[in-house]
């Protein structure tokens, strides 16, 4: 597993499969947990692990599929 403490949104984009602009809006919205470090927006990979697991759990117990 890759050690790097902080991604950039491309990297999450990657990581995720999703494009640019949904990366941002999720950021945006506060969905996403991120960072800013003097105008750079970087997601903190534990944090990028714990929301795909909680979106996964909310799945998995039938909640909101939408997402």
């Amino acid at each position: 597993m890759d050690d790097t403490l902080l991604l950039t949104v491309r990297e999450v984009e990657r990581e995720l499969k999703l494009g640019r602009t949904l990366v941002y809006a999720l950021i945006r919205r506060g969905e996403l947990p991120s960072v800013n470090i003097d105008g750079a927006v970087r997601v903190p990979r534990s944090a990028l692990s714990i929301w795909v697991s909680e979106r996964t759990r909310q799945w998995s117990q039938g909640g909101d599929r939408s997402e």
